[in-house]
């Protein structure tokens, strides 16, 4: 094997690579620029309409209030809620949310609560729509409001003290550090977009330097050149590589000026209340050696990405054919990574041997500083042995004239 000619095969293929607007949009525009926006962008439209919706007077119905005059007071006055007259077809107004919600107060309400007997309430909403949900909540503190009223009325009336029904209250006290607090909220969605990236940033170049010069009639004269056929595809291959690799870096660097612009932008308001509990600072931290363990770990995929695409776009005959083969592999990819980033998935020794999501497993760790160092040399171990075998797959695909001029 003749390093040289690598490294000449690599040089030439490079150059050649950055001249491909797809390929650069791939590895630097589209991870640099679009991908961040497209993130910030998504962020601060959906704090918009959050705000819009919590700004909004949500019309509410009151079904039965006269069974309940002092509760049915209580909503009318909020100055929270825009009560409008209630009429038989509530529900259907919920549904088409010209009424976002309606409390019904059953008959004999009030003669319950003097008799301290039960009695319920109930809250039509629109489950799992916004605006809804925010008059739901409003909805329930007033209720829950006048029931707590009452409460202190029935023991005062009885010469007792309210401590009798809340004889202690519970608070939470976080333990975790900043880092494990961030590296638990992010420890799925980061090694995700690394995972993710390193493929798609290997992808284009690998179609283009295969399949494409097929396409362009320039297959044969690069095998003509007195260059081994061992050293044509590994000069190949480390260019499909630094593509891959590119994309990581410049996705870890993209994310991270993402990450500075979102926190000056959320800077106010509920931001630094949030700040002021710590839980804006414990969500963005991450312990910056866990980071670079991560990126360590996807390294041996980023080779096994591209020998796997180079192999995959080297039987195809034209780009839009390798396109082909290839977008399937893309859901291959996904799906483990996106499987690991479900609750309960932890992980063991089998899973440590899983592509890809042994990686994203173990990234989850490593985020929240914590080391499995048995478990890391399993799968950074696991991961070059299929990286090699995909990249031994690659070179034997090269040599067979039966792939390369198929027709």
């Amino acid at each position: 094997m003749n390093w040289r000619q690598i490294f000449t095969v690599y040089r030439k293929e490079l150059r050649d690579s950055l001249r491909d607007k797809r390929t650069l949009f791939s590895m630097i525009a589209f991870p640099a620029l679009i991908m961040p926006a497209m993130m910030i962008g998504s962020i601060l439209f959906s704090m918009k309409v959050v705000k819009s919706a919590q700004a909004e007077l949500p019309t509410v119905m009151v079904i039965g209030g006269e069974n309940g005059l002092a509760l049915n007071e209580a909503l009318t006055k909020s100055p929270k809620l825009k009560i409008v007259p209630t009429t038989a077809d509530y529900a259907r107004k919920i549904s088409e949310k010209s009424v976002r919600a309606a409390v019904e107060i059953p008959a004999g309400f009030d003669a319950a609560i003097a008799g301290s007997n039960p009695s319920a309430i109930k809250i039509y909403n629109y489950n799992g729509e916004l605006r809804s949900g925010f008059a739901t909540g409003i909805i329930e503190r007033i209720v829950d409001d006048y029931r707590e009223s009452v409460v202190r009325a029935k023991l005062s009336e009885r010469n007792l003290p309210a401590a009798l029904v809340k004889p202690f209250e519970t608070q939470r006290a976080n333990v975790a550090p900043p880092e494990k607090v961030g590296g638990n909220a992010l420890g799925g969605i980061i090694p995700y977009f690394f995972i993710f990236l390193s493929f798609l940033g290997a992808m284009y170049p690998a179609i283009d330097l295969t399949a494409g010069e097929k396409e362009r009639g320039t297959m044969e004269t690069i095998l003509c050149s007195p260059v081994g056929r061992v050293e044509l595809v590994l000069g190949k291959f480390f260019t499909v590589l630094t593509a891959s690799l590119t994309t990581m870096f410049v996705s870890i660097t993209s994310l991270g000026v993402s990450a500075l612009i979102l926190v000056s932008l959320m800077g106010s308001g509920a931001a630094k209340t949030a700040a002021r509990s710590g839980a804006a600072n414990g969500a963005l931290m991450l312990d910056p050696m866990g980071l670079l363990a991560v990126v360590v770990m996807v390294i041996p995929l980023a080779v096994l990405f591209s020998a796997l695409l180079f192999a995959i776009a080297l039987f195809a005959k034209s780009h839009k054919e390798a396109q082909t083969y290839v977008s399937p592999l893309m859901i291959a990819i996904i799906m483990p990574a996106v499987a690991a980033m479900m609750p309960g998935m932890d992980l063991n020794a089998k899973l440590a041997l899983v592509p890809i999501m042994n990686v994203s497993l173990v990234s989850k760790e490593m985020l929240t500083g914590s080391f499995p160092l048995g478990s890391m040399s399993l799968i950074f171990l696991s991961s070059c042995i299929y990286a090699l075998i995909a990249l031994a797959v690659a070179v034997r695909m090269f040599k067979r004239e039966s792939v390369i001029f198929r027709s």
